[in-house]
């Protein structure tokens, strides 16, 4: 039976698609490696797709999205549709597959798309270039494809597009733009291949499409606003179109609610979730109008939902609106597929826990409970109700010594002495010379160490012989570092599955799952753990690690940590305190293992902070007290060292032009970001900042199996010297190394050293 065109009534924005085996992940690693063809990674893709449309349906939901599969990333996808093919990948002579994996991973000689978060979420995206030369054309038919696909499987699915105004926002101008230009400044000429779109999909059979506008959860001008409200003037007076859903996630729209409102489209989107609340829909006008798809189930987090409060959204909503349809806030794309696949988490703790599959069960029994009222749910709303009396008085959850510990914190344990004194300290204990070269900590996880790892944990080998193996990996990792020439070191992190994982792993306060697994780009995959209670660290846990690789070389090695900012965003974080006090938790916990490195001899420790920017909220009036407890997270883990113990940071994919005065504020002696894909194009806001700390912009991207040549690096490095002091500039990677091989590192390290041989003072 296909779902009832006329109403959306239950649905998600979107669901996960890198397989519930993560099957995706493998044929596309296949692809690449060349072990299937395209043909046999199409037909994964539409399996994958298959199954579903299939299973959303049987989970009870009334309108089912399609389009929502991507090989890569969905703007991507809405790129390559729309012709926005820079002419370097168009020229490369490949086939339409192809160019789309050049556009993502880059080719010989020519390099990728940027790529950078996805607002405020830990999953990236690839970032589209537009100038005023792009010719815009309907170049494929992907959404109609796969609502063609999905019909002849007797499923009436609803295509979802990135929405004409979010996808220029998202892009980047080209090079060959003038100055002053901006890609929004193109909307009117993408709307009207929207136009052709539209009147395709309608041609098609298709009864509704979602157009996502995101970007308008976050600050925007009026003539964006204005420009937003153009676009769908034009879109909603076509006479030949499918009704048109406008959703929003991830925030308020705030004053782009009215623009949308008065617009002629038949359902509007909002996230009651990470937004206000149906009190800001009140008094709106033109929303009465409207169906109202109220997004009342988190499709970011992993906790059950209270349903009693969900459905009292709901009927507030129902109070703006006579037409109210159920919705996750988001797209579930950012959660894990099924907690029944979850045979060896805590019994207890999986009780509290609502994945893709839950979550949708959850919109399901909402919309029942919306139109046929709340007795015909009660046995859910009891074993929600149950669920959530259980989680606040399990053990673990609230920890009085952790408690006690932080409320005893002064602010001088947020401080460190001032800079030049610790750098002259710092100089004379380490003795480095100008433009240092490091990497910025893991190095490719083999074949071997993973099964090494797997046979640990299975219980196939013993804890002697695990620790052999990672110690001969660790000293391999060494050797190869000083026969390369880096003067900075890292042991490579082999004993380490996942650079949050592995602490959430040796912390009270977290679990961790089995098939936990959510994308992040493209086939790379992570499990976040779930933070749960309150959190403290009970033994050491790199340090006998760190010590071993500095016991090998003389030469300083880095100890390496992740900061307390990125646990929280890489982690499924508890709800129900704020997120600051949380981050205090992780803070101390990463303190007490900065002194026991320190203490054990090591002398640069490393605390690596790439999702401070990922954090940061999507409107600027909440800035401010996000950047306070974030700082003070960082700082707080980091300031009960010496000032000769050098403190290094790194920070991934972002607009740092956002928090530039933050990352000062972290005050580390020494801060890595990835600078590569864009060029350098952080740096002037570095400089202009005033900025006086040690930099280590990338200089090549791991994110792309190319390997860069000498000559390469080094046109980068003297664009970074033109910005920074060789006596404060380092020269790393973008990023880490694990996700390469040694075949892609040990050439790219030569060539960075090379390069760095050549511009050295």
């Amino acid at each position: 039976m296909t779902p009832v065109s006329a109403s959306i009534g239950a649905t998600v924005l979107g669901y996960p698609r890198i397989g519930p085996q993560r099957e995706l992940k493998r044929a596309l690693e296949d692809h690449w490696a060349g072990r299937i063809t395209q043909d046999e990674l199409h037909r994964v893709a539409a399996d994958l797709r298959a199954r579903t449309w299939r299973r959303l349906l049987d989970l009870g939901l009334d309108s089912v999205p399609s389009n929502t599969f991507s090989l890569y990333d969905q703007t991507l996808d809405a790129a390559a549709l729309v012709g926005a093919v820079p002419e370097r990948f168009a020229t490369l002579g490949l086939d339409e597959t192809a160019t789309y994996f050049a556009m993502a991973r880059g080719a010989t000689a020519v390099a990728p798309l940027e790529m950078t978060k996805w607002f405020d979420t830990n999953y990236h995206y690839l970032v589209p270039e537009i100038g005023p030369q792009t010719t815009f054309r309907l170049a494929g038919d992907k959404p109609i494809a796969e609502y063609r696909e999905a019909r002849d499987q007797g499923i009436d699915t609803r295509p979802v597009l990135l929405g004409p105004a979010t996808l220029l926002l998202l892009s980047k101008p080209s090079d060959d733009a003038p100055a002053g230009f901006r890609p929004i400044d193109r909307l009117d000429e993408l709307v009207e291949i929207y136009v052709d779109l539209l009147g395709a999909l309608a041609e098609a059979g298709a009864s509704w499409v979602q157009l996502d506008e995101p970007a308008y959860v976050g600050d925007r001008s009026a003539d964006e606003i204005a420009a937003l409200r153009r676009a769908y003037d034009r879109l909603g007076g076509l006479t030949n179109r499918p009704k048109i859903f406008v959703a929003s996630y991830f925030g308020d729209l705030g004053p782009a609610l009215p623009a949308l409102a008065s617009a002629p489209v038949e359902a509007l989107g909002v996230d009651l979730v990470a937004g206000s609340g149906a009190t800001s829909l009140v008094d709106v006008a033109g929303l009465s109008e409207k169906t109202l798809v109220a997004g009342v189930v988190d499709g970011r987090n992993i906790w059950r939902s209270d349903l009693d409060a969900a459905l009292a959204q709901l009927e507030q909503v129902r109070a703006v609106a006579d037409d109210v349809a159920v919705s996750t806030s988001c797209s579930l794309l950012h959660v894990p597929y099924d907690v029944d696949g979850e045979t060896k988490l805590d019994r207890r703790l999986k009780s509290w826990l609502a994945f893709a599959e839950q979550k949708v069960a959850e919109v399901a029994t909402l919309a029942r409970g919306l139109r046929e009222g709340r007795g015909s749910i009660t046995a859910a709303l009891e074993s929600t109700r149950a669920a959530l009396a259980d989680r606040a008085a399990a053990p673990g959850v609230v920890d009085e010594r952790v408690r006690t510990r932080l409320g005893r914190v002064t602010s001088a344990e947020l401080q460190r002495g001032d800079y030049a004194t610790r750098r002259e300290s710092q100089q004379a204990v380490l003795g480095l010379p100008p433009l240092p070269t490091t990497t910025i900590g893991s190095f490719p996880q083999t074949s071997d160490i993973r099964a090494a790892r797997a046979a640990f944990t299975n219980g196939r080998i013993d804890e002697d012989e695990y620790t052999a193996r990672m110690r001969a990996e660790i000293e391999r990792v060494i050797r190869l570092q000083e026969r390369l020439g880096l003067d900075v070191l890292v042991h490579g992190e082999p004993e380490r599955n996942d650079m949050v994982q592995y602490f959430a792993e040796h912390f009270d306060g977290f679990a961790v799952t089995t098939n936990g697994w959510v994308q992040s780009y493209g086939s790379r995959c992570v499990r976040p753990p779930i933070l749960f209670g309150d959190v403290s660290r009970p033994a050491p846990v790199t340090v006998d690690w760190a010590t071993y690789a500095q016991s090998l070389t003389d030469r300083p090695v880095k100890g390496m940590l992740t900061g307390p900012v990125t646990i929280l965003a890489w982690s499924f974080v508890r709800d129900d305190q704020p997120l600051g006090d949380t981050a205090r938790q992780v803070a101390l916990a990463i303190r007490d293992e900065t002194v026991d490195l320190e203490q054990a001899g090591i002398r640069i420790i490393q605390v690596d902070e790439p999702a401070l920017r990922e954090l940061l909220p999507l409107r600027s009036a909440d800035h401010d007290a996000y950047l306070t407890w974030s700082v003070d997270a960082f700082r707080l883990a980091t300031s009960g060292v010496a000032d000769s113990t050098q403190i290094h940071t790194h920070l991934c994919y972002s607009e740092f032009g956002d928090v530039v005065a933050a990352i000062d504020g972290l005050g580390a002696d020494v801060t890595s970001i990835e600078a590569a894909r864009s060029r350098m194009e952080i740096l002037p806001d570095v400089a202009a900042s005033g900025f006086a700390r040690g930099i280590g912009p990338g200089v090549y991207d791991i994110h792309s199996p190319r390997v860069p040549d000498t000559d390469e690096i080094e046109v980068l490095l003297k664009a970074a010297l033109e910005a920074v002091p060789a006596d404060r500039l380092w020269a790393n990677p973008d990023c880490g190394l694990k996700t390469r091989s040694y075949e892609q590192v040990e050439p790219a390290l030569t060539a960075m050293v090379a390069a760095v041989h050549r511009v050295r003072p």
